[in-house]
């Protein structure tokens, strides 16, 4: 491959995370990156409305500023979310503010939102041919006077480009924002979101974003929530903030942990989420993807879609074919006509797991 990754992982990791991830960004910039030859039908899936390639795709925060969606797409991703997008741009929390767990295959980020606001993302977007499923994921100004009135901008802005749009309010590392999980605030928060999605003249799915840190409580409440509101989805989850034992020394860290330690405790979530809101909306697991068989635990643990980011910070650009490869040959192995089939066969068992 004629990139800068072929600078390898090695190379890469002697780099501070964040010039690293500049310089993966930069690669995919190029264009010369390896398209995914994997094209197998059992993986399509039609989930709010939208038909997909195949169910994996890229979490938001890879591509914050929506520069590399189409490359994203070319590895073999079945989708790309770029984001969290705010309507002002900003800079974020003072660096360091990532740290890999490598012994851990993890990532700790304290990021703060740092994009360049709506209006860089959107001239990026207007300018794509609009192939490929691509999420824009909205979030709220860190020194915004009305979080609700930021959502609102977000929805009306990236109505007519986004093919769905993710409402953002699970990351620990913007003060407060978690605090519109709570069910008064959110209730209000997407009442504002369909409210403003009526108004425009194209009317993207919408997925709500909800944080792995959550009792039974707050699940029923997010649950009610979501069902009352019409939305079509939710994806679980963002990062955490818990700090199940690990090996790496920088594991002590501020920030939202993500990676192998988040399979689990994420997916219990899923599952728990699946039971609460049935089976006819839409949920994209995330948080510990890195193989095939960590993609086919999400979908038995009724996830739709699944997601990737810290997998491929480990993985490399090729992680996406290898996962849908492996994702083949569980489809021929169990003699599966639509790997969607999965769906639910383990909601139970993940559900009353320890997370």
């Amino acid at each position: 491959m004629i990139d800068l990754f072929a600078l390898g992982r090695s190379t890469l990791f002697r780099l501070d995370p964040e010039t690293a991830h500049g310089l993966s960004i930069a690669g995919l910039k190029t264009g010369l990156v390896p398209a995914c030859t994997v094209n197998d039908s059992r993986l399509k899936t039609t989930v709010a409305g939208l038909s997909f390639p195949n169910p994996l795709g890229m979490a938001a925060g890879f591509d914050k500023n929506a520069e590399v969606p189409d490359a994203l797409l070319k590895l073999g991703y079945g989708f790309a979310e770029v984001g969290t997008i705010t309507p002002k741009p900003q800079s974020g929390n003072p660096k360091p503010r990532i740290f890999r767990l490598v012994k851990d295959d993890a990532v700790i980020n304290r990021l703060g939102f740092n994009n360049e606001g709506h209006d860089a993302a959107y001239a990026r977007l207007s300018r794509r041919a609009r192939k490929g499923i691509l999420g824009v994921n909205i979030g709220a100004n860190k020194d915004s006077a009305d979080r609700m009135a930021d959502y609102r901008l977000g929805v009306a802005r990236f109505a007519d480009l986004a093919s769905y749009i993710t409402v953002n309010i699970s990351s620990p590392n913007t003060p407060g924002l978690r605090g519109l999980q709570d069910p008064e605030a959110l209730a209000q928060l997407l009442d504002v979101v369909c409210e403003e999605r009526a108004r425009q003249s194209a009317k993207p799915p919408v997925f709500l974003k909800i944080a792995p840190d959550l009792d039974d409580l707050a699940l029923d409440a997010i649950a009610e929530a979501v069902l009352k509101s019409g939305i079509e989805g939710l994806i679980v989850s963002n990062t955490t903030i818990a700090r199940p034992p690990l090996a790496d020394h920088q594991s002590k860290e501020t920030g939202g942990l993500s990676g192998r330690p988040l399979f689990v405790p994420s997916t219990v979530i899923l599952a728990k989420m699946r039971q609460r809101v049935g089976p006819a909306m839409a949920l994209i697991g995330v948080g510990g993807v890195e193989s095939a068989e960590t993609a086919i635990q999400k979908i038995r643990a009724g996830a739709d879609l699944m997601q990737v980011y810290t997998g491929m910070i480990y993985g490399g650009p090729s992680l996406p074919g290898r996962i849908l490869r492996g994702l083949s040959e569980h489809a021929t192995k169990l003699k599966l006509t639509q790997l969607s089939q999965l769906r639910d066969s383990g909601v139970k068992e993940w559900a009353e797991r320890a997370a």
